[in-house]
């Protein structure tokens, strides 16, 4: 997963506004009455804009991604926005660290490709394990509403000059799974245009199932938000934020 796509995942993205996902993470920190941390762990932190975003706010980031080429598109990034964060190569199923965290972001839907209660748990319990006491373990998912009736058996494109591309999904009850066919046209220095796939797979997670597996990993459950709200989720609801604590 993330091989040629990284080099086009930030189109991808470009609807993003990562300043306004930094504010929400922001504000968690003053509810939850943790004094400005100084070290921030981003699982999965693709090709970094979250955490040079971050970065550049005065946090000590570091970003950790299993792909290289996702990194390699983060470095570049961040040698040009002028900050430093590091970057890690690793899998966050069994990510290793020199030392504890302030606060650990999983953002973007990543845990969303977590597809089994297994991983989950592993992931969970590194997470608690590398947190210092009163830490925060920030995390998003898609909700299964958003999987099943909104991105599930859908057909997605965009036709632009330098990119085009076409999202195909396909949901399964039975397993709550829902396959990701991505088709990419990138246009090369030549003008002819090579084409890009990627099949990705995302799993439907209940809330009741996250708190199970925090339940497990003795991380506290704060609260469960809809997306950039502070009101419960709804059964409409697109994204869940988790907020718990070590």
């Amino acid at each position: 997963m993330y091989c040629d796509f990284a080099y086009v995942y930030d189109n991808l993205m470009s609807d993003i506004n990562y300043s306004k996902w930094a504010d929400y993470i922001e504000a968690f920190f003053n509810r939850y009455n943790l004094k400005k941390p100084e070290l921030i762990l981003d699982l999965a932190c693709g090709t970094g804009n979250l955490t040079l975003e971050l970065s550049r706010r005065g946090y000590d980031m570091i970003g950790l991604d299993m792909s290289p080429d996702m990194l390699s598109c983060a470095a570049e990034k961040s040698t040009a926005a002028g900050v430093t964060p590091l970057w890690i190569c690793q899998d966050m199923r069994n990510f290793e660290l020199y030392g504890t965290m302030d606060v650990i972001l999983c953002t973007m839907d990543s845990l969303n490709y977590i597809l089994n209660t297994p991983d989950m748990e592993l992931i969970f319990s590194l997470v608690k394990n590398y947190l210092n006491p009163g830490g925060l373990f920030i995390f998003d998912i898609n909700s299964p509403y958003k999987l099943e009736h909104i991105l599930g058996n859908n057909l997605f494109y965009e036709i632009g000059d330098e990119i085009t591309y076409l999202w195909k999904n396909e949901y399964h009850p039975e397993s709550k799974i829902c396959d990701f066919y991505l088709t990419f046209f990138v246009k090369e220095a030549d003008g002819i245009y090579r084409r890009l796939e990627e099949d990705q797979k995302q799993r439907a997670w209940s809330v009741d199932e996250v708190k199970h597996v925090l339940n497990k990993s003795e991380l506290e459950l704060m609260a469960v938000f809809d997306a950039f709200t502070l009101k419960k989720p709804s059964d409409t609801s697109e994204r869940y934020f988790f907020v718990s604590k070590a």
